[in-house]
């Protein structure tokens, strides 16, 4: 499994050359953030879940000082965040909307469609969004951190569990040519 994820990542090389990461070479090129096993996955796995609900671009720089934080591989953090996208984001606030009104109770809470993506221009739907999510307030901010801690330690465990069945199918083969 390590080779196959290791084709798609970046490599050490590679960071340690943009110069646009050369001032922090000394904490990105940390051996932790580019080992890669079941533990550091799982962990880069949940970072990037987590981090993904940030609003706004925020969410590769807050997955990259959770990496340096707590020792995960980087690279994977950083792609991992990318399942929250134009496309997917509206319907997970809308779900993170729902879950923050069930847990605070359904007051007097007011859902209000997203913004339509009139033209295609990103900068207006973008600036649209960011509207719209602040409207929706206290029961939006609270549903966030449920649903990302929630998708965070589901796909930790789903990692952890899915790396050691390869890892017992890798022995039974190994087993079975012997």
């Amino acid at each position: 499994m390590r080779k196959t994820l290791k084709r798609f990542l970046p490599d050490h090389e590679s960071v340690s050359s943009n110069r646009w990461l050369r001032p922090f070479a000394s904490t990105l090129l940390h051996p932790r953030l580019w080992h890669l096993n079941r533990h550091s996955a799982a962990g880069a796995v949940a970072v990037g879940m987590f981090c993904g609900l940030i609003p706004g671009p925020l969410q590769m720089m807050g997955a990259a000082i959770c990496c340096v934080l707590f020792r995960v591989n980087l690279p994977l953090a950083l792609i991992t965040t990318l399942y929250s996208n134009p496309l997917t984001i509206v319907p997970l606030y809308v779900l993170a909307f729902g879950i923050g009104g069930l847990i605070l109770g359904n007051g007097d809470f007011d859902f209000t469609p997203p913004p339509d993506l009139v033209g295609m221009n990103p900068a207006v739907w973008i600036g649209d969004l960011a509207a719209w999510a602040s409207s929706l307030g206290k029961p939006l901010f609270v549903g966030l951190i449920v649903l990302a801690a929630s998708l965070s330690m589901l796909s930790y465990l789903a990692v952890r569990w899915g790396w050691r069945l390869w890892l017992i199918r890798q022995w039974r083969r190994r087993a079975l040519r012997r």
